[in-house]
């Protein structure tokens, strides 16, 4: 357990606490004020800049809490919770909802029991991430309310609204917080816990069994919610003016809002904490107040867009270039002006496997034998880089497996391999291998297995034998798995002094016309220092 998940525990074993304030973090903020606002159950699978939300949550022991094998099973899980009658939580980054979207669509049209709340965390500036998306937009297809908090304190606040919310009007609600809050720490005022008694589980097959007759019933529900939706984002806390200068206003939310504020201290504000549905009678109530109205916001333009559609004309909005990357103190002046975004990438230091990483000799060898390697997401995604430059695709977890397989459609006789990690062997490569093995597909599979998730901080999974409390649990045998999973070959080898023996091993069965899986096995060298 890490040092801020001690010190959460601490906090929570002082019982009604002589603790008055805590230096939290945005994940550890909403962690903290899910426990107060009565949570019972969570789900996760990690990944940054989320994780530390449930690794956050572990530390309180009345607390149901697991790392689940992806977002799609955490989501189910939580939600299967919060319809059992008890309040759940599920976390994810930004590409993790995509994941968890086939649930969550259809949980929209369903409603809960208990609250449920989705903390999504998206990745502007893509510092771990292989896509900039705006979950933003996923409110509005899925027709789901959106809470966009702009600080920890706040964070911790929102999810508390959010649980209510969900119960008042019987919805999943999304919470999205970005990078700079989920990693940001401030001062935040803590709390007592709520206790909140499960509701009993009856059966209710007119609300949750979600055949064609039930659900088009339950899209009048949903349309007539959103009607509710709208006219409680007039009036709840969360939507916030402030009145200053009257010849100048901002409608924003999130973390620009900080920034603004920082840089216009004496400006008036319209700040969006209830995104989604949008609070028009109060933006345009805002907008005729202020001389001019300008609406800054990081990615999409997600509430200019609907600016525009009210037909605000004295609106003014960033320049498109500013769709890109992250805002910052310094850069917020330009965003206000309007100007083009000049680019300039700052020198930075490249990032690169660890020294002692046993994924350095799987990527040597692949470099000498002149591989074409279909990739995951990893840190062996760091293998695309100089000197071993040997990772030539990278889309999304799992696609090292099924690429592979699509690869070799297209070049039957190619010297091509599949790279994945342990964790995302579980997390959604189980079905690209039975998927190759059914369909008849050759070729080779790398499961480099260095024995935890190691890109987000080193977690636990499946095949570690171990839970989010470190404690034992069954362990998945990934070679056992394999072989029940239709593979020809499953080999076992330590590639950590034995690259000689890897690189015949991987000579014999690239030729072979069979479908193989070489587990790479050897702990991780931060694993093994902690």
């Amino acid at each position: 357990m890490d040092k801020n998940c001690i010190f959460l525990q601490q906090v929570r074993m002082a019982g009604k606490t002589s603790f008055e304030k805590a230096f939290l973090s945005g994940n550890e903020a909403v962690a903290r004020g899910a426990w107060e606002a009565g949570l019972k159950t969570a789900a996760a699978y990690p990944g940054t800049p989320s994780t530390e939300i449930l690794q956050s949550l572990s530390a309180y022991p009345e607390l149901t809490v697991q790392w689940s094998v992806n977002e799609k099973v955490a989501f189910e899980v939580a939600y299967g919770a919060a319809v059992g009658g008890v309040r759940s939580l599920f976390a994810c980054k930004h590409v993790g909802l995509n994941v968890a979207m086939d649930p969550l669509m259809t949980a929209s049209y369903a409603g809960v029991e208990a609250g449920f709340v989705v903390v999504v965390c998206d990745d502007p500036g893509m510092h771990s991430s292989q896509n900039e998306q705006d979950s933003r937009w996923v409110g509005v297809f899925s027709k789901l309310p959106v809470l966009e908090p702009s600080t920890p304190a706040e964070a911790k606040m929102f999810v508390a609204e959010a649980f209510t919310i969900s119960e008042k009007f019987d919805t999943p609600v999304i919470m999205r917080l970005t990078t700079r809050i989920s990693h940001s720490k401030e001062d935040v005022t803590l709390g007592q816990r709520v206790e909140v008694e499960p509701k009993p589980l009856v059966p209710n097959m007119q609300k949750y069994v979600m055949v064609p007759k039930i659900a088009r019933m339950r899209h009048e529900v949903i349309e007539k919610r959103l009607d509710k939706l709208r006219a409680f984002s007039e009036k709840t806390r969360l939507n916030k003016i402030e009145r200053k200068d009257a010849k100048l206003g901002f409608i924003t939310s999130s973390v620009s809002y900080c920034y603004l504020k920082e840089a216009f201290p004496d400006a008036s504000y319209l700040k969006l904490g209830f995104l989604y549905p949008f609070c028009d009678e109060k933006i345009k109530a805002f907008a005729a107040s202020v001389k001019k109205v300008v609406v800054v916001e990081e990615l999409d333009p997600f509430i200019e867009d609907h600016i525009k559609a009210l037909g605000i004309r004295k609106a003014k909005f960033k320049h498109p270039s500013f769709r890109l990357g992250e805002f910052d103190p310094g850069l917020i002046g330009e965003v206000v002006a309007g100007n083009e975004r000049n680019i300039q990438p700052m020198p930075v230091r490249p990032p690169r496997l660890c020294a002692g990483c046993p994924h350095w000799a799987v990527f040597t060898v692949f470099k000498k034998l002149g591989l074409f390697v279909a990739g995951d997401i990893g840190c062996y995604t760091l293998g695309s880089l100089p000197p071993t430059s040997s990772l030539h695709t990278c889309i999304c977890m799992g696609a090292g497996v099924t690429f592979n397989e699509g690869l070799r459609l297209a070049h039957p006789d190619g010297k091509i391999v599949g790279v994945v990690g342990d964790s995302t062997f579980v997390h959604s490569g189980i079905t690209g291998l039975i998927n190759a093995a059914y369909n008849k597909a050759k070729g080779v599979i790398f499961i480099l297995d260095n024995s935890t998730t190691a890109m987000t901080g080193g977690q636990p999974h499946p095949a570690t034998g171990r839970t989010i409390r470190d404690e034992p649990t069954k362990l998945l045998d990934l070679a056992e798995l394999c072989k029940c999973c239709g593979a020809d070959h499953v080999d076992v080898i330590d590639p950590v002094g034995h690259i000689k023996a890897l690189e015949e091993l991987v000579r014999k069965r690239i030729d072979q016309d069979a479908l193989s899986v070489i587990i790479a096995k050897h702990p991780c060298v931060l694993k093994k220092k902690k």
